[in-house]
């Protein structure tokens, strides 16, 4: 039986309101096959988004519950809430020779760093504070937690200095395009293709 090839995942952070999210949904909509890593939290639903699609929303006893039993391959408190990437989710994926998309805060981003080997880190930031200030004001959050998460940010672009690639969303189309070329390039790595030289070169032989 043909070995599976480890699937390739990918690790994307940036501050809040930088516009990940809207970045992922489009990249997800271009490649469906890619798995998306939902990330268990504690924090209650935002308008629109689903149980099961944009989080696990789960209480907080179940949340540690999890954490008792080493669920997470991260977790992590912000603002009050918990949030946590399932291991054995995407672990179960990669070996399946299936690629995974992982939707990390950076302090998550070094903890998966720490233990996998293989991954693509990208952090995405903000044309500026300044922006990035108006597009939490636009979101409606309280003045105080704005201030907050302007603080956090500033801290967490700081890091970007650890990730592989960085995009600037300025525009979100081209943002999704960046997104597409790192995977792109990153799927078409020598040592990843190593298993298709093979075969191409056992093709050959065979007919020699």
């Amino acid at each position: 039986m043909e070995e599976t090839k480890q699937g390739l995942f990918i690790v994307v952070s940036a501050p809040s309101g930088a516009g990940k999210t809207s970045i992922l949904r489009e990249f997800r909509k271009i490649y469906p096959e890619v798995m998306f890593s939902v990330s268990h939290t504690t924090r209650p639903p935002r308008p629109g988004e689903v149980d099961g699609r944009d989080y696990h929303f789960v209480s907080e006893t179940t949340f540690r519950e999890l954490i008792a039993q080493d669920e997470f391959a991260e977790w992590e408190e912000n603002f009050g809430c918990l949030y946590g990437t399932s291991g054995r989710i995407m672990t179960g994926f990669l070996s399946e020779g299936r690629d995974v998309l992982l939707d990390i805060e950076p302090r998550g981003a070094r903890s998966i760093k720490g233990k996998y080997s293989g991954g693509v880190y990208v952090f995405i930031l903000p044309t500026s504070l300044s922006e990035l200030q108006r597009r939490l004001l636009g979101r409606g959050d309280h003045p105080s937690r704005i201030t907050n998460r302007l603080a956090r940010a500033a801290a967490e672009i700081g890091e970007s200095i650890c990730y592989d690639y960085v995009i600037i969303n300025e525009h979100l189309p081209l943002a999704v395009d960046n997104l597409r070329a790192i995977y792109l390039a990153e799927k078409s790595r020598r040592e990843r293709m190593m298993g298709k030289i093979e075969d191409i070169l056992n093709v050959n032989k065979g007919q020699e």
